[in-house]
């Protein structure tokens, strides 16, 4: 069996982070399912590793860029998945554990020094442990959890594999 053109693989991972994100502005428009602290960053996560997979898909490296490639998505994907799971932890805590409801991302960031605001953001509030949406029984942080870290297999697995 022949494996895919490594091109091919990165424009794959591409076109999920930016099919991702389409369904991000879908749900936050059309659903107004308005996107907490943790979201914010979650997307800002998935656009990095997009743009990682773009920039490979484009430039086709080869040898050592492929390595430099493997740790660009490596640390997009450790990003998003920390994040994602920092959410999910938050949605699965015990009702009188949950933080109390705080400021908004626009509010944190225009307010606190960044250290601080990152902080607040990541301390997590009690808009952050709201499920406003499932599918099949996951909430939508679990299922970016999930794509992340398959997208970042995938994409460490196609920059270190022979050409």
């Amino acid at each position: 069996m022949k494996l895919p053109n490594q091109r091919v693989v990165y424009l794959a991972g591409f076109a999920a982070c930016a099919g991702m994100m389409a369904y991000a502005l879908y749900a936050e428009h059309k659903l107004m399912l308005m996107p907490c602290p943790l979201c914010v960053f979650q997307r800002m996560a998935v656009i990095a590793l997009g743009i990682v997979f773009l920039a490979a898909a484009l430039q086709n490296p080869q040898s050592w860029g492929r390595r430099v490639y493997a740790l660009l998505i490596a640390l997009a994907s450790a990003a998003g998945i920390s994040v994602a799971g920092r959410h999910v932890w938050l949605q699965n805590l015990p009702e009188d554990q949950v933080p109390a409801c705080g400021p908004g991302f626009d509010y944190i960031i225009d307010s606190f020094p960044l250290a601080e605001a990152l902080r607040v953001i990541f301390s997590g509030s009690g808009e952050c442990a709201t499920v406003d949406w499932q599918f099949l029984g996951l909430s939508m942080p679990a299922w970016v959890l999930i794509a992340v870290a398959g997208l970042g297999v995938a994409g460490l697995w196609n920059s270190l594999r022979r050409a």
